[in-house]
């Protein structure tokens, strides 16, 4: 089959600003099986420019693909352009039929299928697997009742099979890196630059986290073979800067040290950028230098909030001594930390927010991300959330940079300015200032004046969108009657292996968090 991969361009601020663009692993990562199972793969990856919706439309119309296939890791915030995408080449081809995946259409499909007929097929869950069996039925003509992890409608009706068991060998599906000219793709200051994935998933039971359900549990690929890809794509394509979109990479003590080793066996001088836990740094503290020493130069920890009695509401699992800690060993072995803070949690006070920036300081992390809270149908948050006013109905603000949720003690206008006026202190304060001045190392250097140039441009596009562009309902309704009810009951996304399910059912033990070796 002729089929065409397209990757929406993202509304998200962090998608639009940066002059680096990163190529869309999970869409290569279908791309490649569909290429050894011999059809004809093309990706058009609509990100560059960005490209207008029109172009995009005309492109897939001279393409004249067979298939078209949609998805964006953003899908939440992407669903609306990925919408009009479809629609747009459907009214230029009328036969083509439309495969839609990744995280909002795997929980959103019974919606999607009843109120958008551009879509014709939704992939629940992974796709690697789930994509080569939908398109052998279509070709050969079979009922696709029996392809697992797929929604469709029968009868003008939606209707969703069994959902697939998860993948339990991660290094048997091939990424299709030939799909990308790797000279399009930067990060990190336009250095060559492209995604990877150690593992899939998260073992923490983090309450308000859109991804943990959909991956189900915790897997990781062989961390030598992992390695040797890294280093290939290195020499054989100039890559420099590996992205890590795992949740949480170092989740395996064991796993993530034999996975530095033998990058550094590999003997390749690359750059690891990625996102982890406080805990996990501050449990690695004996051998943080194989961090160094692989190429590790900055950690995103999701630390989330500066409250433990918030931090165990959202059963975060971690406490604000070892997040400093961890903030403190990373700068002691020369890697960069960046704090993430999540904003809405519980409807704070200014006093709330005076305090919070206290804590920050004293945390004294690198570099900060401030975040909105954003209540995803199938998480448990859901339910917390669940009465609160939703003032954003423009579902493509649902990205984390956008305030969703209405607090009763601060207006919106007074949160936006807590929030810009703590990253301004926080990226401006002498010290951090007196660091980014002296940094030694020329990488780190490098980094730090590449996030603040970026940091800067972002800053005044949110103020530019919160001032000007950005519309925000006075009274808008309950979270429930947005979006509808709660689907924290299909949260796991992936069926367990039947094993698996069996011990768990019988009470032996929980889900692992490292599978067995």
């Amino acid at each position: 089959m002729r089929i065409l991969i397209v990757n929406p361009p993202h509304p998200a601020i962090g998608s639009r600003i940066p002059d680096d663009h990163l190529p869309p692993l999970g869409l290569l990562s279908i791309g490649g099986p569909l290429i050894d199972d011999g059809h004809d793969v093309t990706l058009l990856d609509a990100e560059f420019g960005p490209m207008p919706l029109d172009e995009i439309c005309r492109n897939i119309a001279d393409h004249a693909p067979d298939l078209l296939l949609l998805g964006h890791s953003g899908s939440t915030s992407a669903h609306p352009i990925a919408g009009l995408i479809a629609a747009g080449a459907k009214a230029r081809l009328p036969s083509l039929k439309v495969i839609y995946g990744g995280v909002f259409p795997t929980y959103h499909w019974q919606d999607i299928l009843r109120d958008e007929a551009q879509f014709d097929y939704i992939v629940c869950g992974e796709g690697e697997e789930t994509c080569r069996d939908l398109i052998r039925a279509l070709t050969r003509n079979t009922d696709l009742a029996a392809v697992k992890g797929i929604a469709f409608r029968r009868s003008d009706a939606p209707h969703k099979t069994p959902s697939r068991e998860m993948l339990a060998d991660l290094d048997a599906w091939r990424i299709g890196w030939e799909l990308i000219d790797f000279a399009r793709y930067s990060y990190w200051g336009r250095k060559r630059a492209v995604v990877v994935q150690f593992s899939r998933g998260c073992p923490h039971p983090c309450n308000y986290c859109g991804q943990r359900g959909f991956w189900t549990q915790w897997r990781h690929r062989n961390p030598e073979r992992f390695a040797a890809e890294i280093a290939r794509l290195h020499r054989d394509h100039g890559v420099e800067v590996f992205n890590f979109a795992d949740e949480n990479p170092t989740s395996s003590k064991k796993m993530w040290k034999r996975f530095l080793e033998a990058l550094i066996a590999e003997n390749v001088s690359v750059t690891l950028v990625g996102s982890t836990r406080a805990d996990d740094i501050v449990r690695d503290r004996d051998h943080l230098h194989l961090y160094k020493q692989a190429g590790v130069e900055r950690f995103l920890m999701g630390m989330e909030n500066t409250d433990e009695a918030v931090l165990s509401k959202i059963r975060k699992g971690g406490s604000t001594t070892t997040d400093r800690e961890a903030i403190r060993l990373m700068r002691l072995h020369g890697m960069l930390s960046m704090a993430t803070w999540v904003v809405g949690f519980e409807e704070e006070t200014d006093a709330d927010y005076w305090r919070q920036l206290r804590q920050l300081l004293a945390y004294d992390p690198d570099q900060i991300q401030s975040v909105y809270v954003t209540p995803h149908r199938w998480t448990p948050f859901f339910g917390l959330a669940k009465g609160r006013e939703v003032i954003q109905t423009d579902q493509s603000k649902w990205d984390y940079k956008h305030q969703v949720l209405a607090t009763r003690h601060v207006p919106p206008w007074r949160v936006f300015v807590w929030v810009k006026a703590i990253e301004v202190i926080m990226q401006t304060r002498p010290k951090a200032l007196w660091r980014l001045l002296t940094l030694g190392d020329p990488k780190l250097r490098h980094a730090q004046r590449w996030y603040y140039q970026m940091g800067r441009r972002v800053w005044f596009h949110e103020l530019f969108g919160f001032l000007f562009r950005d519309k925000r309902l006075k009274k808008g309704p309950s979270v429930e009657t947005f979006w509808g009810e709660s689907l924290e009951a299909h949260e796991e996304a992936l069926a367990r292996p039947v094993r698996m399910t069996r011990l768990i059912a019988e009470g032996r033990r929980s889900a692992p968090q490292v599978p067995a070796q």
